[in-house]
């Protein structure tokens, strides 16, 4: 719910803190992680819109990047403090 409030920060607490303290993380660091992956899907989806017209450019840079992701991500829950409730997306 828009207006409900984090338990030790209000609405602000609750905008930019918690989910990354969640996740074990800080807000800066959080927020370079989620640059970074915006950057690399951009660039993916880039790389989808050449390859729509060029067929013989760009042809795995989609899915290399997705699979880098995803590595990325699988390895960051197997190092949480409680890989099991470790939610199935990171960003």
């Amino acid at each position: 719910m828009a207006t409900q409030q984090s338990r030790d920060g209000g609405l602000a607490g609750r905008l930019f803190f918690d989910h990354p303290r969640s996740l074990g993380m800080s807000w800066w660091g959080h927020g370079v992680g989620a640059l970074d992956i915006g950057v690399r899907l951009v660039g993916a989806g880039l790389a989808c819109l050449i390859h729509a017209v060029v067929p013989g450019v760009f042809t795995q840079s989609a899915g290399k990047a997705i699979t880098g992701m995803y590595d990325h991500m699988m390895r960051r829950k197997a190092g949480a403090a409680d890989p099991e409730n470790w939610p199935d997306y990171e960003i």
